[in-house]
C-alpha cells in the first residue's frame, strides 16, 4: 500500500451524551415515536432471584421464581441432577464473584428499562408489526462471545459481561485490552440492540469486493443510528475516545489511501481483513487508528445515501444490494 497513515443509569446517559456531543445527527431519524403504543420494559432480574435461594431451600426456591422465569426454569425441578447442576453453579467461587460484582455494578437496572423502551418504540415505528423482546439478565461466569443473546423472541443480557475496565477477572482470563474497554455498562444498548438486529436483516453473502463489504458493515450500524439515534457514535461502533478523534481527524486520509491504492473493488482477503477485521487498529495505518476502519467508511457512506435519498426507507436500505449505486448516490465526501 503506497499510501499510510502516521502516528446505566440515566445520570450516565446524559453524562455519555455530553462526551458524545461531536456525534452526526441526521433530522431524518429524529422521529417522534411519543405515541407508539408501548408498555414501559421491564428488565427481569433472573440472577437477582436465583441467587438470593438459600441453597437448603433451592428446591422450594426455584418453585416459586419458576412462574417468572420459564424461559430458565421450564424443566422438571425434582430432578436431583438438575438441582445439583445448579447448585454447583451457584456455589462456584467464580460464578459468586461475576453475581456479587454485577449487583454492585448494577443495584437496578430502571434506566436501562426506559433506554429499551424508547428503542423499541423506534423499531415499532419501522417495523409495525415487530414483536418486542421480553427481556432477563444473568450471569453467565465469563461467557464473553455473547454478551447478548436474542432466542425467541427474548433478550438475555449477560450482566458479568459488562463491569468495567476494571473488573480484574477479565484480564486474568486473558481478554485483549481492546476487547475489555468494550465490557463498560454504556455498551449494554448497543449490545442489544445489535443482537435483535438479525431479526430485521436478512442472512446473505454480501458480495466479495471491499465496498460490498463496507456497505454490508455500514447497513449494519445505520440500523443502531435508527433505534438509538441519539446515543453516542462511539458506542456504536466501538470505538474509544481517541480512536473517534482520530478517524474525525483522519477519514479523508483513509478514504485517499483507498481510492489511491485502487482497493474499493479488491476481492482479496488480506485487503477486506485489513480494513474490516476487528483487532487494536487497522495494519497499514497508525497504531492510534482504530479497526474496521472500512466499517466506519461503510457507516459515513450509508449515512450520507440516506440523507441523500429521503425518500427511501429503512427496510428498502436493509434490502439495497447495490453496492455501487449507494456509494455514487450518496455523494459521499469525507470529512477534512
Amino acid at each position: 500500500m503506497r499510501t499510510t497513515l502516521n502516528g446505566y443509569v440515566p445520570l450516565l446517559l446524559l453524562l455519555l451524551m455530553i462526551m458524545g456531543s461531536c456525534n452526526w445527527s441526521s433530522s431524518r431519524l429524529q422521529v417522534d415515536v411519543s405515541d407508539v403504543p408501548l408498555d414501559e420494559v421491564v428488565v427481569h432480574r433472573y440472577d437477582k432471584a436465583l441467587f438470593s435461594i438459600p441453597l437448603n431451600g433451592l428446591e422450594e426456591g426455584l418453585e416459586q421464581i419458576k412462574p417468572s422465569y420459564l424461559f430458565f426454569l421450564d424443566t422438571d425441578l425434582r430432578d436431583s441432577s438438575r438441582i445439583n447442576n445448579l447448585k454447583e453453579y451457584l456455589t462456584n467461587i467464580r460464578t459468586r464473584e461475576f453475581y456479587n460484582a454485577s449487583r454492585e455494578q448494577f443495584p437496578d437496572l430502571i434506566g436501562l428499562g426506559r433506554e429499551l423502551t424508547e428503542a423499541f418504540r423506534h423499531l415499532l415505528y419501522y417495523y409495525p408489526d415487530a414483536r418486542i423482546p421480553r427481556v432477563y439478565t444473568y450471569i453467565s461466569g465469563g461467557e464473553y462471545d455473547y454478551p447478548v443473546h436474542y432466542v425467541d423472541s427474548v433478550l438475555l443480557i449477560a450482566l458479568d459481561t459488562y463491569l468495567g475496565t476494571g473488573f480484574k477477572p477479565y484480564a486474568a482470563d486473558g481478554l485483549p485490552l481492546y476487547k475489555i474497554q468494550r465490557m463498560e455498562p454504556a455498551y449494554i444498548l448497543p449490545g442489544c440492540i445489535r443482537a435483535i438486529e438479525e431479526e430485521y436483516y436478512p442472512v446473505r453473502y454480501p458480495g466479495n469486493t471491499l465496498l460490498d463489504q463496507m456497505m454490508d458493515a455500514g447497513r449494519r450500524i445505520y440500523f443502531l443510528d435508527a433505534l438509538i439515534p441519539d446515543y453516542p457514535d462511539r458506542f456504536k461502533i466501538a470505538y474509544t475516545e481517541r480512536q473517534m478523534e482520530w478517524i474525525n481527524a483522519n477519514e479523508a486520509h483513509v478514504w485517499a489511501a483507498i481510492i489511491e491504492n485502487r482497493l474499493l473493488y479488491s476481492s482479496q482477503g488480506s485487503t477486506i481483513r485489513t480494513f474490516l477485521a476487528d483487532g487494536p487498529f487497522t495494519a497499514d495505518f497508525s497504531t492510534e487508528s482504530p479497526p474496521r476502519l472500512g466499517e466506519y467508511l461503510g457507516w459515513q457512506i450509508i449515512r450520507a445515501y440516506m440523507e441523500q435519498n429521503q425518500e427511501v426507507t429503512l427496510k428498502e436500505l436493509i434490502h439495497e444490494t447495490d453496492s455501487q449505486k449507494i456509494l455514487s448516490e450518496s455523494k459521499y465526501k469525507p470529512r477534512k
